[in-house]
């Protein structure tokens, strides 16, 4: 407990290392706090959005935003961002200034806890509000961008940011750029996406994502990169409810269901892999894991069970106990 303690201890302070002032850094999801109920009755703290339009162009988002678990702030923020490009649109229809405001994001945090899921909504989000021409999603890593020699690295890099003209470029574990030191081509593929965003201003939505820690240490490396993100959301770990949240909602999805007992099961190695885990814990990537798992052995055992005949429907249906384990068992 001791040795976890300070592990999280020392995590904390470096995320909350000094920052430049022109940054929104934006915390989500408190685990000891949050219930995983709908937003507008979640946010009912103090300067919060206590509700949003439940009617207008709003609705159809407020209907993509209800589908996430949890995530009550990224929610408040999408509106956010939603109001300020419908007023821009008010205010050049009124002869005054609009001018553009510069979108581009950082997002940390563990694996599965939503990062890609909340790019593709903003790209959509942002070309239905005319902010971008095609609202796709790009999704590279450093195996994308980087080459194989001198040269190389900018091409491909400048290739990809063309493809993601008009949409979102998405670099996952964009840390991993800067790793090899100086004569590492992953800095020339830094240097062309920072040129990029001025080439191409206004005509695409760049976002690096990755662990927090490492994404901190990586805006280190180089004093001009946080001042281009204005945008820096962490995304938190899943807490066990929201966890066993998605994993319903999965399972319902695959028409499965999961047995209160099944359920209890769950969370007890939810519980064991969140407590061993502590840097790295995949979140919603773990639950899929174990649910395709356990569906796997379900196939397994009804099969051994009526080996000569079809189950009946809710056997199909039902996960138990004994078909959920571990990864690693």
């Amino acid at each position: 407990m001791n040795a976890k303690a300070g592990a999280s201890e020392a995590k904390a302070a470096v995320a909350s290392s000094s920052r430049p002032s022109r940054q929104i850094n934006i915390i989500l999801r408190n685990a000891d706090q949050e219930a995983t109920a709908g937003y507008a009755s979640a946010a009912d703290h103090s300067g919060s959005l206590r509700s949003l339009p439940q009617a207008g162009p709003w609705a159809e988002w407020q209907k993509e935003l209800d589908r996430l678990v949890g995530l009550d702030n990224i929610k408040e923020l999408v509106y956010e961002i939603y109001a300020l490009l419908q007023i821009m649109q008010y205010r050049s229809e009124a002869s005054l200034q609009a001018q553009a405001h510069v979108y581009h994001m950082i997002f940390k945090g563990n694996p599965g806890t939503g990062k890609t899921t909340v790019a593709r909504l903003l790209a959509k989000l942002f070309q239905s509000m005319g902010l971008l021409a095609k609202g796709h999603l790009v999704e590279v890593e450093r195996a994308d961008l980087v080459g194989e020699y001198i040269g190389h690295t900018a091409q491909k890099t400048r290739e990809l940011v063309k493809k993601a003209l008009g949409g979102v470029l998405f670099v996952d574990e964009a840390y991993s750029l800067a790793r090899g030191g100086e004569k590492d081509f992953g800095k020339e593929a830094i240097d062309t996406l920072v040129k990029a965003m001025e080439d191409f201003k206004n005509q695409f939505v760049l976002i690096l994502a990755g662990y927090t820690l490492e994404i901190e240490t990586f805006l280190m490396t180089n004093p001009g990169l946080p001042s281009r993100f204005p945008i820096q959301m962490t995304f938190p770990d899943y807490s066990v409810d929201q966890l066993i949240q998605i994993a319903e909602g999965m399972a319902k999805d695959r028409d499965y269901t999961l047995l209160p007992q099944t359920v209890y099961k769950l969370r007890q190695l939810l519980m064991q892999e969140k407590a061993e885990a502590i840097y790295d814990f995949s979140n919603a990537r773990f639950v899929r894991n174990v649910l395709e798992r356990a569906i796997r052995n379900q196939a397994v055992r009804l099969l051994s069970q009526h080996p000569a005949s079809s189950p009946g429907r809710q056997e199909l249906m039902a996960l138990r106990p004994e078909d959920v384990r571990g990864l690693q068992q």
